[in-house]
């Protein structure tokens, strides 16, 4: 992994980049990320960078959010030169609904004024269930968004009372009909599993619930208990038992059989999709080493190796940029052996599989006991590329340690 230290390299007020970062930029995928630290409330077992307006008080607001955003994206034009246009938009946090149909599109308005959109750009913004409506869609596609990922976590009621969620159980299929309706082309859903208390038939019900939604996309993620959480200092007092590893497995294979049978494949560990088209590419950008200007409190960044992060708190974010400096914190540059174990941590999780060639001779040497070991996917290694069969995605983190 990077070889600095966590803190990274202190970043230039500027912001400015080295010439090595910036040669080849437009060559790769270029995307911005903008995120919006807003929520209503705060879920049990969230660690983002989000804030709550009791969390904030008077020290920041939406509009002075977005007025640094607007400020960040000209000072990301001013490093990057001639930037290259917009392949793809992904506006997530947080809560980006909370802004509006209105909100959202004055973020585009903006990222479109700056860079310009590539045609056929990806634009996204997750939204939850509670803040969305018919006119909020339509909004969203007037303003020239292609997709949007709902959070749903679960159909179960009291799986989503574990998870502190607040939306009704139906109201995110509603809601994802209700984005077909209006024309957005493509739309996800995500769920989360093995939450404790999580029953296989709460599971079946959620992904029955999600096919009757009719999307093209979903996205299936292992509940995680981060330190610092709600939900994780309730698992410490013993109110709620932690997740079980076996049981976690047993969920994943039950979702792929369930999403697979109905036409949606798997590209990436925890994403399925219904074609190529619905696939998210502008998460595909950072699995395949794109480029992408994260704008916001919190928000990541990298170009041509060199990767950097804003501060976290919205009031500091605008001040910063407001007195004319860069929001970036810190900031690493990744060696060459960096962007290899990077590359073989994220490509190795796509449904296409990582070539053996980026792999050094321990790692293809790994790689051949892994699919003896049945992890890897023998013809496929045959053949020059390491692809992970269905055991092997139960475990991939682990083939990952193995192969770098």
């Amino acid at each position: 992994m990077p070889s600095v230290l966590p803190d990274g390299e202190p970043a230039p007020a500027d912001g400015a980049l080295p010439a090595t970062a910036l040669a080849g930029l437009g060559a790769r995928p270029f995307g911005v990320y903008v995120h919006v630290p807003f929520c209503a409330t705060r879920c049990g077992y969230c660690d983002f960078n989000t804030y709550t307006p009791g969390e904030l008080g008077t020290s920041a607001s939406p509009s002075s959010w977005l007025e640094g955003v607007k400020r960040e994206l000209d000072l990301a034009a001013r490093v990057l030169g001639t930037p290259p246009a917009v392949d793809t938009v992904f506006v997530g946090g947080g809560t980006p609904s909370l802004l509006g149909a209105d909100g959202l599109g004055e973020v585009l308005a903006a990222i479109r004024s700056t860079f310009g959109l590539a045609d056929g750009a990806e634009v996204t913004t997750e939204s939850n269930p509670e803040s969305t409506s018919p006119e909020f869609f339509e909004g969203l596609r007037e303003a020239g968004y292609t997709r949007i990922s709902l959070g749903m976590q679960s159909a179960a009621r009291h799986v989503l009372a574990v998870l502190d969620r607040t939306h009704t159980p139906g109201r995110a299929v509603d809601a994802a009909r209700e984005a077909r309706a209006a024309g957005i082309e493509h739309i996800n859903l995500d769920l989360i599993y093995g939450t404790p208390g999580e029953r296989p038939e709460d599971l079946a019900a959620s992904l029955e619930a999600v096919l009757a939604a009719g999307v093209d996309h979903v996205s299936a993620y292992a509940l995680i208990i981060e330190e610092g959480t709600a939900l994780a200092r309730r698992i410490r007092r013993g109110d709620l038992p932690a997740p079980d590893d076996d049981v976690l497995a047993d969920r994943y294979e039950q979702v792929d059989e369930t999403l697979s049978a109905a036409g949606l494949t798997w590209y990436e560990v925890s994403n399925w999709a219904s074609s190529d088209a619905a696939r998210c590419r502008h998460n595909l950008g950072y699995w395949l080493g794109g480029d992408w200007w994260g704008a916001g409190p919190g928000a990541h960044s990298h170009v041509g190796g060199v990767r950097w992060w804003n501060v976290k708190h919205p009031a500091r974010y605008a001040e910063l940029l407001a007195a004319g400096s860069s929001p970036a914190a810190g900031r690493e540059r990744l060696s060459a052996d960096d962007q290899r174990v990077e590359r073989v941590l994220l490509e190795l999780r796509l449904a296409e599989g990582l070539p053996l060639e980026a792999l050094d001779e321990s790692g293809r040497a790994e790689a051949d006991l892994a699919a003896r070991d049945g992890l890897l996917d023998g013809p496929s290694l045959a053949a020059g590329r390491c692809v992970l069969t269905s055991r092997g995605r139960l475990l991939a983190d682990a083939v990952v340690r193995r192969l770098t």
